[in-house]
């Protein structure tokens, strides 16, 4: 197969962009958010405010794993890698999940055990807490504010509902940050609460429940990302929406008398390799047949989406 010309990796690159984007925000975000929750633990003690740092340190060496996963797959395709590296996405995204649920998810488990059956005092300077929090939300607000307006667009585009597009769409980097972000300002919540118990009541098992419940939250949302990755890894179909458009592209090509079979598998965020059985128009001498194919792989190819097409000669129906 041909790789893709220098044009059509420029214009993989720009779709990517906006991806890149929403993680650069992320990064900045969750690096600046992890120092703060880090300081304020050092200064309340407080079990949840640990967890929360813990998370925010997990979500923040996340955002480098997602950062190689846009770099390293957006790399033009060549001799032994003829349908690109888009793949790589899933491989990076897949261990920024299992970082996750190992850094964020277990040590907060861990922490708010460990205080359920050894109680710190901790709980000084609530204030502290509190004002880290509040900033913490902000930022991580604003991130998630990012992503939701990327997505809410591809989501519209694509005529979907925006929670359905995130757990749907290829873009491995993007549903990581929503994912991640979503479940930061959730996790907040969860440590104001346990902080405000543990003020109100003197009773630091509130805090720690608070830790815990941050620990599992996280713990859920790595095993989704954890498997939504191992899904497209492993050979994801395109939408039945994608597939309905791929059948009528073909289908309105005027050497094509009929679509016979298509396969559309993801090959990287966005990207699709294209594998069809169609009837020709009229009677081809044999001579035409592969040029005639080649020619109509060329003109699906030029989709920027499409990385790669493959068309044959469907077998003539049994009489």
């Amino acid at each position: 197969m041909d790789t893709p010309s220098p044009r059509k990796a420029a214009t993989d690159q720009d779709l990517g962009g906006e991806s890149m984007r929403t993680v650069l925000i992320a990064f900045g975000a969750n690096f600046a958010v992890a120092l703060a929750k880090t300081a304020a633990a050092l200064f309340t003690g407080s079990a949840s405010m640990v967890a929360e740092a813990a998370h925010s340190w997990a979500d923040t060496g996340n955002q480098i794993f997602l950062l190689i996963a846009n770099r390293r797959s957006a790399r033009a395709a060549d001799t032994n890698h003829p349908l690109g590296y888009g793949r790589e996405a899933y491989v990076w995204s897949l261990l920024a999940a299992v970082g996750l649920f190992v850094a964020g998810s277990a040590v907060s488990v861990w922490h708010g055990i460990t205080e359920l059956i050894h109680e710190s005092a901790g709980g000084e300077n609530y204030a502290i807490g509190y004002i880290v929090l509040a900033v913490a939300f902000v930022l991580e607000g604003i991130s998630l504010l990012q992503a939701t307006r990327q997505l809410g667009g591809e989501a519209d585009r694509a005529d979907r509902d925006i929670l359905d597009y995130v757990l749907e769409t290829s873009d491995p980097t993007l549903r990581a940050v929503f994912a991640e972000d979503s479940a930061a300002l959730i996790g907040i919540g969860i440590a104001f609460v346990g902080m405000a118990l543990h003020q109100l009541t003197g009773n630091a098992l509130w805090d720690a429940i608070g830790s815990i419940l941050v620990g599992v939250l996280l713990g859920v949302i790595a095993v989704i990302l954890i498997d939504r990755n191992r899904r497209f890894l492993t050979g994801e179909p395109a939408s039945d929406a994608l597939h309905t458009a791929a059948v009528a592209r073909i289908e309105n090509m005027p050497e094509v008398a009929a679509v016979r079979f298509v396969r559309l598998e993801y090959v990287g965020p966005k990207q699709v390799f294209l594998v069809a059985s169609v009837d020709l128009m009229g009677d081809y001498a044999e001579s035409r047949i592969a040029p005639t194919l080649r020619k109509l792989e060329r003109d699906l190819e030029r989709n920027t989406h499409v990385v790669d097409a493959v068309l044959t000669v469907s077998m003539p129906d049994a009489e």
